[in-house]
């Protein structure tokens, strides 16, 4: 782990190249504003503007819709995602912080076992742009390491903690290997008291349904456990690959 965090802290000597804002925390969001195939304007700016940093909001296949879960900690509905995934034959994937990854051992081994990815959101689910560059990479690589050797398993996927990025937060992603994926569709999901209605959730994200949508769900949502199987039913009668 040593030798990969000196390896990419000498590669990232460009990073001092980058202007004086390229440090500065940007709260993402993909908005409102919607183009004519129902995409989010702000998620295809994220593209444009930071695509060189092998970082996404959309992707541009417009036949699927990818289900990304964000795996803060266990609520107990994680085992209920997973039976219906395996139900519906639908894969995800899934952003561990490094508290989960080393308390759910056997959730962990069930997403790899049943054909899941693994992606990653931060040993601590600190927030990069709040860190210095050397403490950026250890966020990462600690985590990486550790799923390698516990579980056998290289992630690709990185997810900014807490929704926030930098230029230079981005490029310490790619330099270590990774593509960090944002979102353009979501929904307020994570409060566990005070969880959307099951239906009134299950149209919204319906009818924001788009081609190339990164969708971003909590499985601490007993709403998204519940709606999971419709959700995916009613994507795929829309005409998309889940």
């Amino acid at each position: 782990m040593r030798k990969h965090i000196i390896g990419a802290l000498l590669g990232l000597a460009l990073v001092t190249a980058l202007p004086v804002h390229a440090g500065n925390a940007i709260g993402y969001g993909q908005g409102t504003q919607v183009n004519a195939d129902n995409v989010p304007l702000g998620a295809l700016d994220f593209n444009t503007q930071y695509g060189q940093y092998d970082a996404y909001a959309t992707t541009p296949d417009t036949s699927r819709i990818i289900l990304t879960f964000d795996q803060g900690y266990e609520n107990g509905y994680t085992a209920d995602i997973l039976d219906t995934l395996a139900e519906k034959h639908a894969t995800a994937i899934f952003f561990l912080t490094g508290d989960y990854a080393k308390s759910e051992p056997e959730l962990v081994r069930r997403m790899i076992a049943e054909g899941h990815m693994l992606g990653n959101h931060g040993m601590t689910h600190a927030s990069l742009p709040h860190l210095g560059q050397a403490e950026q990479i250890e966020e990462l690589s600690t985590l990486h390491d550790y799923v390698v050797e516990k579980y056998s398993y290289k992630m690709q996927y990185f997810r900014c903690p807490c929704g926030e990025y930098s230029e230079n937060a981005l490029q310490t992603a790619q330099s270590l290997g990774y593509k960090t994926i944002f979102w353009s569709g979501a929904h307020v999901d994570w409060l566990v008291n005070d969880q959307p209605d099951p239906q009134a959730a299950l149209d919204k994200l319906t009818a924001q349904a788009h081609g190339g949508e990164i969708l971003l769900l909590h499985s601490v949502s007993s709403t998204n456990a519940a709606i999971l199987g419709d959700l995916i039913d009613a994507f795929r009668a829309k005409g998309y690959t889940v």
